[in-house]
């Protein structure tokens, strides 16, 4: 199975359109566009009953002490942790391509609806949940794709992951509002094909 997109190249640098934030001189970052890049796959085994996608950042911090704190850098030796940006299930087999900005186009403060989406689909809540849970002005359930704001001050790049699965059932055994380790472990035994496309960005000026 292949994974290809035309907003982003694969292991290529992700445009500021499909970030949540982008870089500011003054400021250190500000409010991106927030789209979710194009993504078609083919080759799909022919026992495909539907399809899921996730996405995350490899590259997150273990401890958030030094995130975003002027006068301090995040250590590329710090043990990194797993971000979940988008978690997209139940994708019917007729469906071979998402379009951009079909799924998000925007920043939607406290979050975008869900779990239900287009195509029947239905989309899992991503870490910005968490993130923003002790914030009175953003706090909410984040359904669906938030894209790229990684600490301004970290020493490495982050490594966006996009991962489309070929699953042998129509619908993925979650419910409710699940979160991407839940998906990732209802498909567990039931993939037959899966494709990745990696995409890298930063807001620190010293490595962009």
């Amino acid at each position: 199975m292949k994974l290809t997109s035309s907003s982003i190249q694969n292991n290529g640098k992700i445009p500021a359109e499909f970030a949540f934030c982008a870089p500011d001189a003054k400021t250190h970052v500000t409010l991106s566009q927030n789209r979710n890049p194009d993504l078609a796959w083919s080759d799909v085994p022919a026992a495909a009953k539907s399809f899921a996608l996730i996405c995350h950042d490899r590259d997150v911090p273990g401890k958030p002490d030094d995130v975003n704190q002027e006068g301090r850098t995040i250590p590329a030796t710090l043990p990194r942790v797993d971000f979940y940006h988008w978690v997209l299930v139940d994708l019917p087999p007729g469906v071979s391509s998402i379009a951009e900005g079909e799924f998000s186009d925007g920043i939607v403060a406290r979050g975008k609806p869900g779990p239900e989406a287009k195509h029947g689909a239905r989309q899992g809540l991503n870490d910005y949940t968490g993130w923003f849970a002790g914030d009175k002005d953003m706090s909410g359930n984040y359904y669906g794709y938030d894209g790229p704001c990684p600490p301004w001050n970290d020493e490495i790049l982050h490594h966006y992951v996009f991962t489309l699965y070929a699953l042998d059932r129509a619908r993925c055994a979650v419910s409710g509002m699940f979160r991407g380790g839940d998906a990732q472990k209802a498909i567990e035994g039931h993939v037959l094909a899966k494709a990745s496309l990696t995409g890298i960005y930063t807001l620190n000026p010293k490595l962009g």
